[in-house]
């Protein structure tokens, strides 16, 4: 009965996640099919500036190149793009991975005590003798008023109910989500190294030692346009 309770719970928080996978894989295609396209619009671009280069004015040249460093530009920012809604995908199937973790870990722990809470006496052996003591009060109450009501005056037997688990089931709190030990073959990240989660930015420097980093982490509440360093390469390119 409890683990259909927790299936049920689990199955329930998995209802959607078919269906916002399928919109960023979709997305994550159109983002691939866009930056194709725009691919070939560089090579024509670039085919077009080397056959008339020599005929071009020097405000000519400026121009058409700046047509294709933008079509580079945008190529990356829909690979940027890309990136971000892959990881993304990755956090929202992380995150039913740690409650799925979660569950068991707390079926496993109700169960423990729920067995150490039963004591050695089995349950068929305590339905046994429920059953021989209503049969036995059945008969004393039979014999006569007087020795009914004796019965009546006598302690009852307080009879012990173990919990159920639909009551102790606790609800589901994020913390117990995130308090999750994190797989250690998992990347982590960023200045705070940790796993990646949420939105996270990349740094334009390709020779930086980490890459990416969470918003929170860099004081970053959108993307920000154009290249982005992240502190410890602005540092390092203040130096030089």
């Amino acid at each position: 009965m409890a683990t259909a309770i927790y299936l049920e719970h689990y199955l329930d928080s998995i209802e959607n996640l078919p269906c916002e996978l399928q919109r960023n894989f979709t997305l994550m295609r159109d983002l691939d099919n866009r930056t194709e396209e725009k691919k070939g619009e560089i090579d024509k671009l670039a085919e077009e500036y080397i056959a008339t280069v020599k005929n071009l004015a020097s405000e000519q040249r400026v121009e058409h190149l700046q047509k294709i460093q933008n079509a580079y530009s945008k190529c990356k920012e829909f690979s940027d793009d890309k990136v971000q809604l892959a990881m993304q995908t990755y956090e929202m199937v992380d995150k039913h991975i740690r409650r799925l973790d979660a569950d068991l870990a707390r079926f496993e722990n109700e169960l423990k005590e729920k067995l150490e809470g039963s004591g050695p006496e089995s349950t068929e052996a305590r339905g046994v003798k429920k059953t021989e003591a209503r049969g036995l009060r059945e008969k004393r109450g039979s014999r006569g008023r007087g020795r009914k009501g004796s019965d009546e005056e006598s302690p009852k037997k307080k009879k012990i109910k173990s919990p159920d688990l639909s009551d102790a089931l606790l609800p589901m709190q994020p913390s117990d989500v995130l308090d999750m030990p994190v797989d250690p073959n998992e990347p982590t990240y960023c200045l705070c190294h940790q796993v990646s989660y949420g939105e996270m930015i990349g740094c334009d420097n390709p020779d930086c030692p980490i890459e990416w980093f969470h918003f929170a982490c860099v004081d970053l509440a959108t993307k920000p346009k154009g290249k982005w360093f992240c502190p410890r390469c602005t540092q390092d390119r203040k130096k030089k």
